[in-house]
């Protein structure tokens, strides 16, 4: 692999984290938006440190020749450790146990970090390697402990990560199992690059040479690996994220046809305050609810409890279930309101109402299920034709 095949997906991490950046600032105490960033940030870091190029100018830098060896295996070790945590946190639990199990791997590998630089302090890599230091220095004393230490890391990490994955697999559905089988998928990926780095490691043991499988094999395998299982990490969150703004938006279509019967038969200073074109779908719904809210206030002096247990009765007897029962009475009782105070103009019924204090009936609860039969029920239908016709006969008498 050449160096820009690590600086692409450095990128792409980088890029995912400061979309993720303005979150974590509003949520800082969000222990799963915490792992998150912590994985990309470590993926990104490793991907960019891992780079031939980028390990040749660390070297440079530093003036220690193989100094990016127990950089980038810190950095690989922190990664398999940020997967852990966010795992045990996406899954969720007792927030005391959740805890305690992270604290448990950020330990572990914290210690796992400091002993591999200790063993690289401790050695000696007198010629510089960019991609084949595992293989090379795979008998010199120390080294050959660190490199096997990084490797039994990432195995424990790895093997951990495809039992915890495919056992929550198997007790959810949907998105979230799909995206666990596809960390699992990558993970073997990963598993499969650890095969080939033990195998060149274990070939230089014997006296053998399969140098290629860790300097040429093992990174490609790795590569996919990690862009794998992030894919994994990513499409339940992202299409949770789309599903719920899909529901967002299909509420505030649902809730259409009640918000128009409200607003087109309402009084001039009852009408709704418009809010920007760009604004969220969540405000939008919450908006159309308050002015739904707003419209049935100025209704109530005209609901009647008569339509609506005449309308329930209808419905229970045309086979709606109660549930639908009641929303098909609720928006009868609505709309018979509208044609009400659409036949009393001077507001005569809310100043008999208001003087004689009486109670107006139960205030509708389910918005969206009345605002959805309004205009598909046979019963909300019947009530809106017979306010029709008790309104004309009450302009009529009115005119005599």
């Amino acid at each position: 692999m050449q160096s820009q095949d690590y600086y692409i997906p450095a990128a792409a991490m980088g890029a995912a984290l400061a979309f993720k950046v303005p979150s974590l600032a509003r949520a800082w105490r969000d222990p799963l938006l915490r792992a998150v960033c912590a994985l990309l940030a470590m993926a990104g870091l490793v991907f960019f440190f891992a780079a031939p190029a980028t390990i040749a100018e660390v070297n440079r830098i530093t003036g220690i020749r193989n100094f990016s060896a127990p950089l980038v295996y810190s950095l690989l070790s922190a990664f398999s450790a940020s997967c852990l945590v966010l795992i045990v946190n996406w899954r969720g639990g007792p927030p005391e146990q959740t805890r305690r199990i992270s604290r448990r791997w950020i330990t572990a590998y914290s210690i796992e970090v400091v002993a591999l630089i200790a063993l690289f302090t401790l050695g000696k890599t007198p010629v510089e390697r960019l991609r084949d230091l595992d293989t090379y220095y795979a008998n010199t004393p120390y080294i050959r402990e660190m490199i096997l230490l990084y490797l039994v890391a990432l195995t424990v990490a790895g093997v951990s990560m495809n039992v915890m994955c495919w056992r929550w697999a198997l007790q959810v559905h949907g998105w979230l199992r799909a995206g666990l089988l596809i960390i699992v998928l990558g993970y073997l990926f990963n598993l499969a690059y650890l095969v080939t780095k033990f195998s060149a490691v274990f070939a230089r043991w014997g006296g053998h040479d399969l140098d290629y499988l860790s300097s040429d094999v093992a990174p490609t395998l790795a590569s996919w690996g990690a862009q794998i299982s992030a894919v994994g990490f990513c499409l339940p969150l992202v299409c949770q994220r789309f599903a719920d703004s899909w529901s967002t938006w299909a509420t505030y279509r649902q809730l259409g046809p009640l918000w128009h019967v409200l607003h087109n038969g309402a009084p001039q200073h009852h009408r709704p305050v418009r809010i920007s074109w760009w604004s969220s779908a969540e405000l939008r719904v919450t908006q159309r609810e308050s002015d739904i809210h707003d419209g049935m206030l100025s209704l109530y002096p005209y609901f009647d409890a008569k339509a609506r247990a005449a309308a329930y009765e209808a419905a229970l007897a045309a086979g709606s279930d109660p549930v639908l029962a009641h929303a098909e009475a609720d928006a009868a009782m609505v709309t018979a309101a509208v044609r009400a105070r659409a036949a009393d103009p001077l507001g005569k019924i809310v100043n008999s109402a208001e003087a004689s204090g009486s109670t107006p009936p139960e205030w509708p609860r389910d918005l969206v299920r009345m605002s959805v039969v309004l205009r598909q029920s046979p019963v909300v239908a019947a009530a809106r034709g017979h306010a029709a016709t008790r309104s004309e006969s009450d302009s009529h008498e009115r005119t005599r």
